[in-house]
């Protein structure tokens, strides 16, 4: 081979070099290219590897600890999420409370059981995760930001486990489970409580028939069940509300078919008593109603319901539901009657009110003795000491309020005043089986309240003396009309309503029969004093002297006679047009004076114009003989009728203004009285 062709040779072999390393080169470029972010990636990773590897470089002592501390830790830690996990098994178990409620109150008491032992064991499993970390940020076995995010972890841990958001240690399992027990507690009462029917009395004065609401005893029963549960949960007071709430509404729900709207009249709103006298009388009814049935059926239930739990929680709910349901409300309606203003009439009401009470008594020692019902004692007792308290004030100061009528005028028409229509009424209600027991039951306590004693004839002495006060008035009254024979009139009217209308009576009993004779003496009496000093006195005008018929004397005859007549009918015009406006309002008194006065008049009257008639009937008749027998009769006949007129109301007020609107004018005619 010759030079140059060994020289072509090597510089196609150096060729063939340079060719391959270019190529490799090339590569090794494209390689450098897609090796830099590589590097980046190495680099940022760097940190992180370095913290990884760090417990490699840690003390030999260090690491080798660190295992068993990790071993202590898993175990607790393990058993809490298996238990957390089982807590959640059971939640597919949770049934509907109201088709097994048995199977449901299981589930949940098996839930409360692993979240106990889910709360229990938590702390422990924290308190060894605690202390790993603590271990790992001592040493520097881990890197730091593990360490922190594990503190902040079991910060949150702690305060789930120990603070009030315990109970989501399951996620809030338990709480919604809890929620739809108390739904299942309301439905339970809801759908079976039901409004007492009402009904009318069969007869007046018949309490309405109605039969008692219990809950059925399974019912009784799951409620029971249920509150056993919701107890163990700390839920009792939602429990007790939820039943206030469902009971309260139902019994106002019965007794709002009594149209108890007069309940909320207030003190501003009475006129006077007699407007409420028909509320105070059904006040007595729906409010022993009320107790003795609605308020007794939610006495019993309460104790049948919450019998378990103890007394002072069962009274609580029942105070509660009577507070809600609205005794307070009949309460404050009777306290609003004792404080109004001061009637006579008023006595009887209060005592109606306390009688009332009285029966309901030990209803009411019973059902609202406990401690959990002082709001009601305190209402009731307020209202027993304002009934008293009134009624005794109106008793004590009747005596002075009818002295206090004497400084009034009579009734101009000489008719019995309504003072004493009022007042013989009055006493006759408070001597009878009524109201007498009663009275003097408010007036011993009234008097022990003063520490004084109450004597057996306080009350029978007072109304004595206020039938003297009230004859001191009739006498007192007489002595002020101008007309004496009106004075008659008011003296017969008055002295015949007395022994008429209490004849046969308690308070006529108390006065007795020789007091009862008198009135009727005097009565007596003062018709023949009227008769002679008014009427009596016509008959003398028809006088028959000088009217001998003879001849030559008939003119002097028919003279006289027109003379005598017209002095009659003057007269007897006068005295008629007089008597026209006076009233006697009993009828057997009315018919029996005109009879008197016809027969001491008109029997003369006849005979006269028989006589002596004919000697004027023929010169203007009608001048002289005004009237004939019949129709002076029939006018007789038609004296001392009431006239209808409108009433009127006297105020009298005692000088300590306690008292108003006490006693109806006495100038006013009264009804008349039917014999």
């Amino acid at each position: 081979m010759s030079q140059m062709e060994k020289g072509i040779e090597n510089l196609m072999s150096a060729r063939k070099c340079l060719r391959a390393n270019f190529e490799k080169s090339k590569a090794l470029g494209v390689s450098l290219e897609k090796a830099g972010p590589r590097f980046d990636e190495i680099i940022q990773r760097l940190p992180s590897l370095e913290a990884a590897i760090r417990p490699i470089r840690a003390q030999k002592d260090a690491l080798g600890a660190v295992g068993g501390h990790i071993n202590r830790a898993v175990v607790p830690a393990t058993a809490v999420l298996k238990v957390f996990d089982a807590i959640h098994g059971l939640e597919k178990s949770l049934s509907d409370p109201q088709s097994d409620l048995p199977g449901y109150l299981g589930v949940l008491k098996r839930l409360e059981e692993a979240l106990n032992f889910l709360g229990e064991n938590c702390e422990m499993a924290i308190q060894w995760l605690a202390d790993i970390v603590e271990y790992l940020e001592d040493h520097a076995v881990a890197d730091g930001r593990f360490t922190s995010s594990m503190k902040e972890a079991l910060t949150s841990l702690r305060e789930l486990h120990s603070g009030e958001e315990k109970g989501r240690l399951d996620g809030g399992l338990l709480e919604v489970a809890l929620d739809r027990l108390e739904s299942e507690f309301r439905r339970l009462l809801v759908e079976n409580t039901i409004p007492l029917p009402m009904s009318a009395p069969a007869l007046p004065g018949e309490q309405a028939c109605i039969a008692p609401s219990p809950l059925p005893v399974t019912v009784i029963q799951k409620l029971q069940a249920i509150l056993g549960r919701l107890i163990a949960n700390n839920r009792l007071e939602k429990c007790i509300s939820i039943y206030v709430d469902v009971r309260s509404s139902n019994v106002r729900a019965s007794l709002q078919a009594l149209n108890l709207d007069y309940l909320e009249i207030s003190v501003s709103e009475f006129n006077d008593v007699q407007s409420i006298e028909g509320h105070i009388a059904q006040w007595g009814k729906h409010l022993e109603f009320a107790v003795k049935h609605l308020f007794e059926a939610e006495y019993k239930l309460c104790n049948d319901v919450f019998e378990r739990i103890g007394l002072d929680v069962w009274m609580s709910c029942f105070a509660k539901i009577a507070a809600q349901a609205g005794i307070l409300a009949f309460l404050q309606f009777g306290k609003t009657v004792a404080e109004s203003k001061k009637d006579p009439i008023k006595l009887l009401k209060l005592l109606d009110i306390f009688a009332s009470l009285s029966k309901l008594r030990l209803d009411f020692n019973r059902l609202f003795g406990g401690a959990a019902c002082v709001e009601i004692q305190n209402l009731t007792r307020d209202l027993i000491k304002s009934v008293i308290e009134g009624a005794s004030e109106i008793f004590w100061e009747l005596l002075v309020q009818v002295e206090l009528q004497r400084q009034m005028p009579p009734p101009p028409d000489g008719s019995v005043p309504k003072l004493i229509i009022f007042i013989t009424d009055y006493c006759n209600k408070l001597l009878g089986d009524d109201y007498k027991s009663i009275l003097t039951q408010v007036l011993i306590i009234e008097r022990s309240w003063k520490q004084e004693k109450f004597q057996e004839r306080l009350l029978i002495n007072e109304l004595l003396n206020i039938m003297r006060a009230v004859d001191v008035n009739l006498e007192t009254w007489s002595k002020a009309y101008q007309d004496v024979i009106l004075s008659y009139v008011f003296l017969i009217n008055n002295h015949w309503h007395l022994y008429k209308h209490l004849k046969g009576t308690k308070l006529g009993g108390l006065l007795g029969d020789s007091r009862l004779r008198e009135h009727e003496q005097y009565k007596e009496y003062y018709s023949a004093f009227f008769l002679k000093e008014s009427w009596g006195k016509l008959p003398t005008l028809l006088s028959r002297e000088g009217l001998i018929l003879f001849s030559g004397g008939r003119a002097t005859a028919r003279d006289l006679v027109k003379k005598r007549l017209k002095a009659f009918n003057e007269a007897f015009d006068e005295m008629y047009k007089k008597q026209s406006n006076w009233v006697m309002l009993d009828k057997d008194l009315r018919d029996k004076t005109c009879q008197l006065i016809i027969q001491a008049i008109v029997p003369v009257y006849r005979s006269y114009m028989q006589n002596y008639g004919p000697l004027v009937e023929q010169e203007g008749s009608s001048k002289y003989v005004k009237y004939t027998a019949q129709s002076l009769e029939k006018m007789l006949n038609g004296l001392f009728h009431p006239k209808p007129v409108k009433h009127g109301s006297f105020k009298v007020r005692h000088p300590s203004g306690k008292f108003s609107n006490v006693i109806t004018d006495q100038n006013q005619t009264p009804p008349t009285v039917k014999s």
